[in-house]
């Protein structure tokens, strides 16, 4: 099936169907686009993910990790939600959006706060916060948690440093927080993730 170029209105809820199409077939454009959170199992996924299709009734569509993961889903371990790109999909404010993820990607959240980005960008927290919720139906603040938990998920599976390394690699303040926004995303500490060698 052919690719389909990505049309979502974010002024809008997603369209469902448009989504519902993108995930049957599988569609790599729509990837870092939409986020597949399935009601049934608590654990969202990439359209290109390979797993049995869920049925349409268990289905939720989200436009970002963070969003998915405010609704209490967990990323899936197969299809790495982490290393999904961040393809911009919309012009206009959407491209404030897009470099304001790109320095939280960057860290630009991990020591100061989102007044501080917000200024770099040249407007207020509150509007930033705004362009956020219309963009991404998030926070900056939950975007950068995702973010900090994706270069951690990243490390374990790619690296062989030690958990204190990567905690404070990725950008947490201290293992005790690394620690438990793993238990909160994944129901299950950054440590046994590296054992079971799950990806």
């Amino acid at each position: 099936m052919p690719s389909m170029t990505p049309s979502i209105d974010p002024e809008r809820d997603l369209d469902f169907a448009l989504c519902e199409r993108a995930r049957h077939a599988r569609d790599p454009a729509f990837d870092g686009v939409i986020f597949i959170a399935v009601k049934s199992t608590r654990i969202y996924c990439r359209p290109v993910c390979p797993v049995r299709q869920p049925l349409t009734r268990n289905v939720r569509y989200y436009p970002s990790a963070a969003a998915a993961e405010a609704a209490g889903f967990r990323p899936c371990l197969r299809c790495r939600p982490e290393t999904a790109p961040h393809s911009p999909a919309w012009n206009g404010t959407r491209a404030t959006v897009d470099r304001a993820l790109r320095l939280i990607e960057q860290g630009a959240l991990d020591e100061v706060g989102v007044e501080a980005l917000a200024g770099r960008l040249g407007m207020g927290a509150r509007h930033l916060t705004r362009l956020f919720r219309r963009y991404l139906d998030t926070t900056p603040i939950a975007a950068a948690r995702t973010a900090r938990i994706q270069r951690a998920k990243r490390l374990l599976d790619t690296t062989d440093l030690g958990m204190t390394e990567i905690a404070l690699a990725a950008g947490f303040g201290s293992v005790r927080s690394f620690n438990a926004a793993f238990q909160q995303v994944y129901r299950a500490p950054p440590g046994a993730l590296k054992r079971r060698g799950l990806r």
